[in-house]
């Protein structure tokens, strides 16, 4: 395996694009050959971002399909919602392969995303060629695929700690109840009152309930794990923590489970994929245990008494809620190690 991939990171002055930096700046396999934003076009990136500082001495491109074409292979879009459904039809007549990690082809109904995100949606022929890279669950589509819209980091905590249970027949997924919570990184780096030190410290607040815009994509892939449509109660909190997601999933079991009876199936379930990993019977996982890794913990605690499964799942929103999760892909495409350049310890404390 001795190819090269370059790639360009549209959006490179987000939380998301640098992340891709400095994930991709240990990947055997990808160089990085353009650094894309058409806010700080002509701008050295270190200029915002001073931790790079003669780690990337490149300048910002500018967002010009022609040029990505002439420097790269692979592009990632790591723009707010509304821009990928412009760019990414030049982009792929270029013959560029496109990993969308923003939300404008997650989705397969216009209507649904015009509905939860308020954007004109993207052309449904772009919608239904893009493949939803939750890699553990559709890992086999993404192989040798083009196109890949990376799931948003709310549904990949969730739907990793759900889709087994779903699948297998342990749950009623009419029950499901998901309660979610968020470190402050997940909101993006543009000014936001809410998201001041002042506002976010010491606090613990529930935004956009019943309205985030999640929610569609969850019930999407519920729907398709139950074989019948599926919708959810989802409720999302921000708490005063840079990184990570602690989603906490409730739902009635359809027959007479144990603790050990989740374990081992969603351990069988999840076999050889690397960065699922499924805890002992008693113990639960907590965000800084997968802090700057791709990996996805999760735990069970059984209530005979109540018939209800409690589910917890935690990552790194950063990592394998976008940008980890979005070079696990690219490693699928292009039929190499799913685990390529991702293989690294979580930072603790």
């Amino acid at each position: 395996m001795n190819t090269v991939v370059k790639a360009a990171i549209i959006g490179s002055t987000g939380y998301g694009g640098v992340e891709l930096i400095r994930l991709l700046a240990g990947h055997p396999q990808v160089e990085v050959t353009s650094v894309v934003s058409s806010s700080s076009a002509g701008a050295p990136i270190a200029e915002g971002y001073p931790h790079l500082t003669e780690i990337r001495t490149d300048l910002l491109d500018d967002v010009d399909p022609a040029l990505i074409k002439s420097k790269a292979d692979v592009v990632f879009i790591a723009t707010p919602s509304g821009i990928a459904a412009k760019l990414a039809p030049s982009l792929l007549a270029e013959g560029l392969k496109v990993i969308d990690l923003s939300g404008d082809h997650r989705l397969k109904e216009r209507g649904e995303y015009e509905t939860w995100y308020k954007k004109q949606p993207a052309d449904q022929e772009y919608l239904d060629k893009a493949v939803f890279g939750l890699s553990e669950v559709y890992g086999e589509s993404v192989r040798g695929a083009d196109f890949v819209s990376n799931p948003g980091c709310y549904p990949t905590a969730t739907l990793l700690g759900l889709v087994p249970a779903v699948k297998a027949g342990f749950i009623d997924p009419a029950s499901i109840i998901i309660d979610a919570k968020s470190g402050v990184s997940g909101a993006g780096r543009g000014v936001n009152l809410g998201h001041h030190f002042a506002e976010i410290n010491e606090n613990f607040k529930a935004y956009k309930l019943n309205q985030h815009q999640h929610i569609p994509e969850i019930e999407q892939v519920l729907t398709d794990a139950a074989g019948r449509k599926i919708v959810t109660t989802f409720s999302t909190q921000l708490i005063p923590i840079t990184r990570g997601i602690m989603s906490t999933m409730y739902a009635g079991m359809t027959g007479t489970y144990t603790n050990e009876d989740f374990i081992s199936l969603y351990r069988n379930y999840y076999e050889g994929r690397h960065f699922v990993r499924i805890r002992q019977d008693g113990t639960w996982p907590a965000t800084k245990e997968v802090s700057g890794s791709n990996y996805c913990d999760i735990g069970f605690a059984v209530d005979a008494r109540t018939g209800r499964v409690t589910i917890v799942s935690v990552i790194d929103n950063l990592v394998k809620g976008a940008a980890g999760q979005a070079i696990q892909n690219l490693n699928l495409m292009m039929g190499w190690d799913e685990t390529l350049g991702l293989r690294f310890v979580p930072v603790y404390p």
